[in-house]
């Protein structure tokens, strides 16, 4: 009953998100409200993290953990997809161009990492009385979801177009499953991981925001901080190898950024394959995103 419930937390916002009339400056209001509600969610996940006792003896541990999932569950997805670039392949039309927002997104990434290390900062110091809710977190999921059915909404972006794109359906398919094998291979190295954690572990697909909230509500901030992190390390790693994979392998490159193939490193994306490549980026991203937080709620319940 009680992931039944969290899984209707989760999915209630996205539809009354689609549901709200879409207009250009709502949309506007919405991006940014969403970065700046990043920004705070990563704040608060340093802050519950800097309450785990014996922290600084697990730091190996957690190094490890993120390690580990982060090489698999990219490799998995990337392995996928580049085969599936081999058995149908499809050619993008690439540049050379090089621009400012590259070095730009990097930033933003160090960014949200600087924002998990204030909060950790602020959490040693405040006070027990200004210490932020139990149920803060879960609010701010809702709100977050809530976010990005509106934004998704206000891209014009509809559930047909999004089908009709037969390569980018079945990109999202090998991707997952691609992915989740991942997971699994992490829960077998891991005595002290099941199954379904593994699963639930690699279900973020580079959606680090959600992930941790997610994995901090069922597992604790440990766990949280895995997710977030390798979320975060997708998004390094896509930044730095869309370029490098485009040219022969545009299906995995798109697939690198997982969830952020419809926003984050969509730019980069349209950098390095052109035009041609950006509805495809956006049905995959798009699908991706409605997937991941349905299967994180749903392993994370077992």
């Amino acid at each position: 009953m009680e992931s039944l419930i969290t899984l209707i937390l989760v999915l209630t916002p996205l539809f009354i998100g689609f549901a709200i009339p879409s207009t250009p400056k709502l949309t506007l209001i919405t991006d940014k409200c969403l970065s700046y509600l990043v920004f705070i969610i990563l704040t608060l996940i340093g802050i519950e993290l800097s309450q785990v006792h014996g922290l600084g003896s697990q730091i190996g541990e957690i190094a490890l953990y993120v390690t580990a999932l982060s090489v698999l569950t990219i490799g998995t997805g990337l392995f996928g997809l580049k085969v599936f670039d081999k058995i149908k392949p499809w050619h993008a039309k690439t540049t050379t161009a090089k621009t400012n927002q590259h070095r730009v997104s990097i930033r933003g990434s160090l960014i949200q990492v600087i924002c998990v290390v204030v909060g950790f900062g602020l959490g040693l110091i405040l006070p027990e009385a200004l210490m932020p809710h139990d149920k803060t977190m879960t609010v701010l999921l809702m709100v977050l979801i809530l976010l990005v059915g509106i934004g998704l909404k206000g891209s014009g972006i509809t559930l047909k177009e999004v089908l009709l794109n037969r390569r980018g359906v079945e990109m999202s398919v090998i991707f997952t499953l691609s992915v989740l094998v991942g997971g699994l291979i992490f829960a077998a190295i891991f005595s002290d991981v099941s199954w379904t954690k593994g699963l639930a572990l690699a279900s973020g697909f580079g959606w680090y925001s959600l992930s941790a909230i997610v994995m901090t509500d069922a597992y604790g901030a440990i766990w949280g901080s895995v997710a977030l992190f390798n979320d975060l390390i997708r998004e390094f790693f896509a930044l730095i190898f869309i370029p490098v994979f485009m040219r022969q392998y545009p299906s995995a490159s798109v697939g690198l950024g997982g969830a952020t193939s419809l926003d984050f490193t969509l730019p980069i994306i349209q950098q390095s394959g052109g035009l041609t490549v950006v509805p495809l980026a956006i049905s995959f991203g798009f699908i991706i995103n409605i997937v991941a937080p349905v299967l994180m709620v749903v392993f994370s319940a077992f």
